[in-house]
């Protein structure tokens, strides 16, 4: 799907100035109320968002998201703590606004006339499509029009209310639910023959249609719509909202706020043949240089190698140098934290970096339930390395709860996926997850280290006793049978 970042492009240099200019102004005593220079005197920059895919949530290297990720470089740009709050609902997000009790709102808000009426926001950093979602097999509306009568559903206090509301002048006979959630998955779950219809944006449905694979797009709703974050309307000064029109002119400028955008909208899909076809050609063009090192960390940690190899080409397609723009790297994508605890001194290096990644994925097996047994342990310890310990004892405690073994990795799979649906996510102790995308990682790898075993077959080579056997996928049809 197309993304689409609408901005002027200004210098690194900009920020500078324009901090330099308004601490100026601050420091020759300017006496009115200002959130920029009380954000600096105590020290932290409160953040009002929403939990959901698209701005926050947690996974294994701690709290993350497209909107947490700007916060937070904002928050060090200003050399000052993030502190996040969440709401459930946009009229709490915009209440924190109004009561001071938060500075900004990074959470995926539309820029609307009424909004910025009230608030202060800051430029444009990423547009947005508003679609007509429908289920598929039922009536398929191509026009506002074939919309009357029926019921829609949309988030209150939403753009796309205010969009509906708007229209209902010239378009009378339209009719709309409002769902209070700020997570689009429960607007989507309330898909049905009553009110067969949903209004959510491109990027938001194209997250969780994995999760409704019979659910479509119908058509586009009106014109795209800029995101913007809003400011406390507690202050009369806009120093605030130039410093944080000049972060997002830079980040926008130097490639950070599209990398974020790709990484966290642009998901890896099950291996494809086409994938399939660029893995094989990486085994032949990048792995020879890294075989030596992956067989000597596999021996060393009694790790079946084509695993620890498949691991490594799904982490970074066997790139040393390979970073992320939420700071993990290296050929086993480490984050800081695990670095250290792992004692990695060097995340660049390869043979620290798959070291690490193989005392981490070792670690995850030991502190499973020692009943597991094999292979499942290493799928659940996989799926760990991907999303965290703590979601995946989340997902088996669901799975235990929906009547499926937790100890096997087959019915595991077909409920990881659930810790992204607000049903089941708010029962848990550690929350949202992206768990469809946990279970895509443990079955690429899988995929990976069967192309590798069969090489090494092939080439007459000795199979190493790891039971590498037991690594194999069923089938690769085992997401898709689960419609995702």
């Amino acid at each position: 799907m197309n993304r689409r970042t609408k901005s002027c492009y200004l210098g690194g240099n900009l920020l500078k100035s324009v901090l330099v200019f308004v601490f100026g102004i601050l420091l020759a005593g300017c006496d009115q109320h200002d959130t920029l220079q009380e954000i600096k005197e105590r020290g932290y920059l409160t953040v009002v968002t929403r939990t959901s895919p698209t701005t926050y949530y947690r996974d294994n290297s701690g709290q993350t998201g497209f909107e947490y990720q700007l916060a937070q470089r904002f928050a060090d740009q200003l050399g000052v703590e993030l502190r996040i709050t969440t709401e459930n609902t946009i009229t709490g997000i915009f209440r924190n606004l109004r009561e001071g009790t938060a500075d900004l709102a990074s959470a995926g808000l539309s820029l609307t006339e009424l909004r910025a009426q009230e608030f202060p926001h800051t430029q444009t950093y990423f547009s947005v499509q508003p679609l007509v979602v429908y289920e598929s097999g039922q009536f398929r509306p191509s026009s506002i029009s074939e919309l009357y009568d029926q019921t829609i559903l949309v988030t209150a206090s939403s753009s796309h209310l205010e969009m509906l509301q708007a229209l209902h002048t010239e378009h009378p006979q339209l009719r709309w639910k409002v769902v209070a959630s700020t997570d689009s998955a429960d607007l989507l779950d309330q898909i049905s023959a009553s009110t067969p219809f949903a209004i959510l944006d491109d990027y938001d449905f194209a997250l969780q249609q994995p999760l409704f694979p019979r659910l479509k797009e119908a058509f586009p709703l009106g014109n795209t719509q800029q995101l913007v974050w809003f400011l406390t309307s507690d202050s009369p000064s806009d120093t605030l909202a130039k410093v944080a029109n000049a972060f997002l002119s830079e980040v926008i400028a130097d490639g950070i706020l599209p990398g974020l955008v790709d990484e966290f909208f642009n998901n890896e899909p099950l291996v494809s043949r086409a994938g399939t076809f660029t893995f094989s050609q990486n085994m032949a063009s990048t792995l020879p240089d890294y075989e030596h090192l992956i067989r000597q960390v596999a021996h060393e940690y009694n790790i079946d190698w084509n695993l620890l190899a498949a691991m490594a080409y799904q982490e970074s397609h066997w790139d040393p140098k390979a970073k992320s723009f939420t700071g993990v790297r290296g050929m086993m994508m480490l984050t800081q934290r695990t670095a250290r605890e792992l004692n990695v001194k060097n995340r660049l290096d390869p043979l620290e970096s798959l070291r690490g990644g193989a005392r981490y994925l070792n670690k995850l097996k030991r502190r499973l339930d020692p009943n597991i047994s094999e292979p499942d342990r290493t799928y659940m310890a996989m799926a760990a390395y991907n999303i965290g310990m703590g979601h995946l004892q989340d997902a088996r405690k669901l799975t235990a709860q929906k009547g499926g073994n937790p100890m096997i990795w087959g019915d595991l799979m077909q409920h990881l996926p659930k810790l992204q649906k607000p049903a089941y996510y708010r029962t848990l102790r550690f929350g949202y997850a992206r768990g469809a995308e946990a279970v895509t990682y443990v079955q690429n790898i899988r995929h990976y280290a069967n192309i590798l075993l069969w090489r090494d077959i092939t080439q007459g080579q000795e199979v190493e006793p790891h039971n590498s056997r037991d690594f194999l996928p069923e089938t690769l049809q085992d997401l898709r049978l689960l419609g995702l």
